[in-house]
């Protein structure tokens, strides 16, 4: 069994291995990290041998840590990534390199509709009808887009919405509200298939499909790091936010993973605290007047138009992982036509949780 993993911010762990009696065997690490001194690079692959097949990659961990030599040194690896790699290897994970990429970047979106077109491209990796695809949203108008259990009334100030012409969406995803302006956010979507993921905790998976971006970021002059569970960060600040719904795929085949990311380019943030309650409230906490504190948009860490922004970030994903041009075929357009009227446009759906 083979197993990978890019450790985000850090190198990559290459992990071979047999099971046999239900026990790892032949354990082999590998990987272009640094460690120090050269006889902890065997007891990398010692400690790991004999451990049970259902051992944990906190467990695998464990194991490492108590068995390297006191004053040992890695950098760019830790030894729960390499506890990671090998639950990779048992769970017969992908790789980014093992697919065709895809990538969608139409014009301009209603919100409702963007909601169901991450609903039914997702369904189609899935089904196996589509490759792996990066979207990278357009808006046709501003948005508040709330998360699958937030409550509405909590979250948004119907009022200031309505005065400023904002219309309130709901996702299929967890996590917390984005306020969207056309022109000012740059948001994506990856929809992959479940073994790309496979090996890794939930905590884990945000991580290891964000990590391209700040590959991305990093070629823009700007240092970013992911911050757990689903954020994105400088020194400047947050400036992105992730969330991930999983979905089931058909009788016999694996699931899918939408994991989407919403980033800052530019915020006015006067209206935002105006139409979110919770920005208010996270504001209070801190005793800050100006929301411009806690969200740094990209402009002026780039110094960058969006639509370069936008350009980098592409060719970025392009040249570690490849990626084809591709469009919405019409048979998933008509499908996100119908679910954006039926389920992303109705009070039973926005409001689910009042």
């Amino acid at each position: 069994m083979h197993g990978e993993y890019k450790i985000p911010g850090g190198k990559l762990v290459v992990v071979d291995l047999d099971v046999d009696a239900g026990a790892l065997r032949h354990v082999r690490v590998a990987g272009d990290f640094f460690l120090e001194p050269d006889e902890a690079f065997l007891t990398l692959s010692h400690a790991l041998e004999g451990a049970p097949a259902d051992t944990d990659a906190a467990g695998l961990a464990a194991r490492i840590d108590a068995a390297l030599p006191e004053g040992t040194v890695m950098y760019g690896l830790t030894s729960e990534g390499v506890g990671v790699a090998v639950r990779r290897a048992l769970a017969h994970a992908t790789d980014w390199t093992d697919y065709d990429w895809q990538l969608v970047h139409d014009g301009p979106q209603p919100p409702a509709l963007h909601m169901a077109l991450d609903e039914v491209i997702t369904a189609e990796v899935a089904a196996g009808r589509r490759p792996p695809t990066l979207r990278v949203w357009e808006w046709a108008a501003p948005a508040v887009v709330i998360g699958s259990f937030q409550s509405l009334v909590n979250e948004v100030d119907a009022e200031g919405a309505q005065r400023h012409g904002i219309e309130v969406v709901r996702r299929i995803s967890g996590g917390g509200a984005m306020f969207i302006e056309p022109g000012n956010t740059i948001t994506y979507s990856l929809c992959v298939p479940e073994a790309l993921v496979s090996g890794l905790s939930f905590a884990d998976s945000y991580a290891y499909l964000d990590d391209w971006v700040l590959g991305a970021l990093a070629d823009m002059g700007v240092k970013a790091w992911y911050q757990p569970l689903n954020d994105i960060a400088t020194d400047a600040g947050k400036i992105a936010g992730a969330a991930q719904k999983r979905m089931a795929g058909p009788a016999g085949r694996p699931g899918a993973v939408l994991h989407h990311v919403t980033m800052a380019y530019d915020i006015d943030a006067d209206k935002m605290v105006e139409v979110l309650r919770i920005g208010r409230e996270k504001l209070s906490d801190k005793g800050t007047k100006s929301a411009k504190k806690r969200v740094d948009p990209l402009r002026r860490q780039t110094g960058l138009p969006r639509e370069a922004v936008i350009a980098k970030m592409i060719e970025s994903f392009r040249t570690r992982h490849g990626l084809s041009e591709g469009r919405v075929t019409e048979e998933e357009a008509a499908r996100a036509r119908e679910l954006a009227q039926a389920k992303f446009s109705t009070a039973e759906w926005t409001a689910r949780v009042p």
